[in-house]
């Protein structure tokens, strides 16, 4: 069931394995993941104001050498993540960057709050050098289901977007960050705190958007690049409509990277179809599943998705109705 057939953009999977397929530490797949994969949004679009971030179109080609060296020695990475457990696919990505800049001499500040009357302000996910200036970088990793108020997708707003535990929307997220986050450094009490001032802000926005499984191309005017990494869902319901040689349950810090297995690490469908109806006895959060097929000996990601629990789209539908009449 691959997302939107007639796009041939929807193989970031099978992109991402013919590069990068000699890294095997988990952690610097996702680094390189975070560093190479395509943007969520177009930099162009008129409603992001020129406010977002992206690596430069060869920074995988510069950090080629860096990360094979690092696939290869990975334990000091894996000693500063080892520092925090991490619950939230967003601080993951913060500290693997976190990494990644400080190692190449452009990390200023991460985390850094900025407080005020003993009351914290804002938060600076990342103050970095470029040249001679100081920049301010937020981040944010999403993974955002497209649902949809009507019949045509592309018709949609991003805040039907919406996160699979129905806690937040793009078009709510992208809102935030350009008219609050990325504004901290105007605050009198960050000026205060700041030893120069920040010359430029911008948001790095990485992650995947999933559509319904018949849904159309999106429209241009959301802002999304055009080569976003996607995915399809569908109810539990629709299971049997979905089509592979193996399958993989992701856990959440899985989220960001296409996958590599084994044989003994994937399931056939009626095992994942089992699998499934145990989760969903237990909790009603949509699971993102990976379609693997074999490659070399091993099994790799083709197509990734999500299966909700079969009350789910209702439950969005009123989430995302609801979200958006209240936006301006």
């Amino acid at each position: 069931m691959p997302p939107l057939p007639d796009d041939p953009q929807s193989s970031s999977q099978r992109q991402f394995h013919r590069r990068w397929s000699d890294l095997r530490d988990p952690h610097v797949r996702s680094l390189a993941w975070l560093i190479d994969a395509p943007d969520l949004l177009d930099p162009l679009a008129p409603q992001w104001r020129g406010r977002i971030a992206s690596f430069a179109p060869d920074g995988g080609n510069r950090a080629a050498h860096w990360l094979r060296e690092l696939d290869r020695n990975p334990e000091p990475l894996h000693r500063l993540l080892a520092v925090q457990h991490f619950t939230r696919l967003g601080r993951y990505a913060e500290q693997l960057l976190t990494w990644y800049f400080r190692q190449h001499g452009t990390l200023v500040a991460q985390g850094l709050q900025v407080r005020e009357g003993g009351i914290t302000v804002g938060e600076f996910d990342f103050l970095l050098r470029e040249g001679e200036r100081l920049v301010h970088w937020e981040m944010a990793t999403k993974v955002y289901l497209l649902q949809s108020p009507g019949s045509e997708p592309a018709s949609a707003q991003a805040d039907y977007f919406v996160g699979p535990n129905l806690a937040d929307n793009l078009g709510a997220k992208m809102s935030k960050i350009i008219e609050r986050q990325l504004g901290l450094s105007t605050h009198p009490a960050a000026l205060a705190a700041l030893t120069e001032p920040v010359q430029s802000v911008a948001a790095l926005i990485k992650g995947w958007l999933f559509y319904p499984a018949c849904a159309q191309r999106p429209s241009p005017s959301l802002g999304l690049a055009a080569d976003h990494c996607r995915g399809f869902w569908t109810e539990l319901g629709g299971l049997r409509a979905v089509s592979g040689e193996r399958y993989q349950l992701l856990e959440r810090l899985q989220w960001l990277t296409p996958v590599v297995a084994e044989l003994a690490g994937t399931m056939n469908h009626a095992q994942l179809q089992a699998s499934l109806l145990e989760i969903f006895r237990q909790q009603a959060m949509p699971v993102m599943i990976a379609i693997m097929e074999e490659e070399g000996g091993r099994w790799i990601e083709a197509e990734r998705g999500f299966i909700v629990p079969d009350d789910w789209s209702h439950r969005a539908g009123q989430y995302a109705g609801a979200t958006s009449s209240l936006r301006p």
